[in-house]
């Protein structure tokens, strides 16, 4: 699953980087991670409004969905979709083909299990560029109290050997929009199965980082959180592999 983003742009530089005229307001960055099950919003730029960066709540709820008692509980299970499956399932079959998002990125973290202990890993494109993720979205209205949701998933893949040896349980990666594509994307002019293939390793780095990320009090505008940190233990296990 990718359930833990950065985006260590301010305002201006997410303006310049994306070459939009707008910027929710709402934006506060940098942010040095973002947990999907906080369901908080996240910047996207949406195929209704390509000329804008919104902020959508991560863990898309279907417009659909009856009540607020569901809603909460299907964003649980839709804060990532399987690029291979959003033709099936019903919470992305309609939007797969009318509501695509880029998600606004710079990095990832996900975690290595060795020995029942989890390693925490900061993935990124070589040299930190920012990038942008696949997402649907969706709209939904609070019969209760009238109010419009926005929200998204990111899309994942299979992983790439790099990813497959971080996040070695599931072997998922999100789906990386390759540069220049991303109007493509949200302008309907790619298909789906196109990008399930994962991307290069050779154009991403990684590192172990800190179990800071989860931690409670955590401030998400900290930068120790991407900063590499050493496990003697997992160099050892590394070797004793090799």
């Amino acid at each position: 699953m990718c359930v833990f983003l950065t985006l260590r742009l301010n305002k201006a530089q997410v303006k310049k980087q994306y070459d939009t005229r707008e910027l929710d307001d709402s934006f506060l960055g940098p942010v040095y991670v973002q947990s999907a099950f906080s369901f908080q919003p996240w910047p996207v730029i949406t195929s209704e409004k390509p000329d804008v960066v919104s902020m959508l709540n991560w863990g898309l709820i279907p417009h659909w969905v009856r009540d607020e008692e569901y809603a909460q509980k299907i964003r649980n299970s839709t804060v990532n979709a399987r690029i291979e499956t959003i033709h099936e399932k019903p919470s992305f079959r309609k939007v797969s083909g009318s509501k695509r998002c880029l998600v606004l990125t710079d990095g990832f973290y996900e975690y290595r299990e060795l020995n029942k202990n989890k390693y925490p890993y900061f993935i990124q494109l070589k040299g930190g560029k920012p990038f942008t993720m696949a997402g649907l979205y969706d709209n939904w209205t609070n019969r209760d109290t009238g109010e419009l949701i926005s929200s998204f998933s990111v899309l994942t893949t299979r992983a790439n050997p790099l990813l497959e040896k971080i996040h070695n349980r599931k072997k998922r990666m999100p789906v990386i929009i390759p540069y220049g594509k991303e109007d493509e994307w949200i302008g309907f002019n790619i298909n789906p199965d196109s990008l399930s293939e994962p991307f290069p390793q050779e154009e991403m780095e990684a590192w172990t980082v800190s179990r800071l990320l989860t931690r409670r009090d955590q401030s998400p505008d900290d930068p120790d959180l991407v900063s590499p940190f050493f496990y003697p233990e997992l160099r050892m296990l590394d070797e004793m592999n090799n």
